[in-house]
Parts: structure tokens; sequence; C-alpha cells
């Protein structure tokens, strides 16, 4: 993954209501731009213009659209954690069950824009907030997966931590790339075909 690079970090962490709500006056209406206009001709003036702001107002909190696409982001990935999780039904025969309630919560997280999360996807440059925001996502999320894993009774994989980090790296990656595709997708039958398949791998059919 590319280095970091500070050209792409905030400029102003907001400390006041009134500064927090021009950070997200701009954040929301970079990605208005973002997804009318395309990254491209997404420029900061036009931005500017959507949050009814300065461009010197603008430039107090991201140096250049850059870093407001970063932190479109690192939101996005910050929101992406499984809720709900520690309410899922562990009995015998309810695994496929858990598996889709994991599918669904990448899916409901990937669908609000796909246009936007395919420029995201696309475009995003790497910030060390992002890069930072990805380790920690990561890590949090493999833990949380193979504690529930090793508490369920279906499962029969032999190695709990990779099989935690291959299914969501699976999902992950198929969630995004079947959302950001601006052609028309069953997501219905993504779901149905990631659960049918992590099932299969945590029961250890053959």
């Amino acid at each position: 993954m590319p280095s970091a690079d500070r050209r792409l970090e905030p400029r102003r962490k907001p400390r006041q209501v009134r500064a927090e709500l021009t950070r997200e006056r701009i954040l929301a209406a970079a990605a208005h731009v973002f997804v009318e206009h395309g990254y491209a001709a997404g420029t900061t003036n036009r931005i500017a213009e959507r949050a009814g702001i300065s461009i010197g107002s603008l430039y107090q909190y991201y140096p250049n659209k850059d870093a407001i696409l970063a932190e479109l982001l690192v939101r996005h990935i910050d929101r992406g954690r499984w809720t709900g999780a520690d309410e899922l039904d562990l009995s015998p025969g309810s695994l496929a069950a858990a598996v889709r309630a994991l599918v669904q919560d990448a899916i409901h997280n990937h669908r609000d824009d796909p246009q936007l999360l395919r420029i995201m996807i696309e475009e995003a440059p790497r910030s060390r907030e992002l890069l930072d925001t990805i380790d920690r996502h990561s890590r949090l999320r493999v833990g949380h997966l193979r504690d529930l894993l090793a508490r369920h009774p279906d499962v029969r994989v032999r190695d709990l931590d990779m099989a935690a980090d291959l299914i969501l790296f699976t999902v992950e990656v198929n969630t995004h790339k079947v959302l950001a595709d601006q052609r028309s997708v069953s997501v219905e039958s993504l779901e149905n075909e990631l659960v049918d398949m992590v099932t299969r791998y945590l029961r250890g059919d053959r």
C-alpha cells in the first residue's frame, strides 16, 4: 500500500460545535459533488459552493480534495462494524443464520451510495489516518469474529485466526466489488452465494 502523505491530513481538528458542523457540511457537500461531477471534476471550489462556505474556509479544514476523500473513506471504514453480533444465536444448527447476519451487515454498510463507494475505492489516496484506521478496523473485526467462531459448536476449521481473516476478507472484498459496480447486480444473489460458501467452509463440508 502506498506510503502516507502529510498533504492528505486534515488541517484543523474541530474543538467547538460550530467548527464540527462546518466540517460535516464540507464532507457532506464533497460526497454530493464527487457523485454528481466525478472525482476529477469535483473541485474544492464546487465543494465549497455546495457547502455554502468560502474556499478560504474550506482550506482551513482540508488542504485539498484528496484529504477530503481520504476522510470520507476513513469514516466509511470506521462505520463498518458488525452490529448485533453479540446477540446472535450460537446454538447447534444456527451457523448459516449467523453467517447471514455477518453478510447482511457488510452489505448494509456498503449500499448507501454505490457510486461514491466506487470513487472511494478507486481514487482515495492513502493518508496516515487511513492506513491506521484500516489496520485497527481489521484487527478488531478479525478478533471479534474469531471469538464468535470459537464459541459456535458447528464450526470445524483447523485455524480459527486464519479462518476469521479469510472470511472477512472474502465478504468485504466481494461486497465492495459488487456494490461499487455500476452495472445492475443482484444483491440477493450476492448474499445467498456468500452465505452458502462461508457456511460450507466453516462446517468443513467436503
